[in-house]
């Protein structure tokens, strides 16, 4: 019978916090999803810079080498 007691209390306690703790969840959510959102345009910014930072070195390098075939 006092487990009983306890298990009940545990639960009753554990309900209050559930619910005292809702609002803030939403929150956290929303927080978590906005920070998700901005980290991915970051990383797709990061990759656009990237790639033509490449396609300028790979441009520069064909020029380079058609100049190398001219010259022989």
């Amino acid at each position: 019978m006092k487990n009983l007691f306890k298990f009940g209390f545990l639960g009753l306690a554990l309900t209050v916090a559930f619910a005292a703790c809702g609002g803030a969840e939403t929150k956290t959510e929303e927080t978590a999803d906005s920070l998700a959102n901005e980290i991915e345009n970051t990383t797709d910014s990061i990759a656009d810079s990237l790639n033509n930072v490449a396609d300028s070195i790979k441009a520069e390098g064909d020029s380079i080498a058609d100049s190398l075939k001219n010259v022989q």
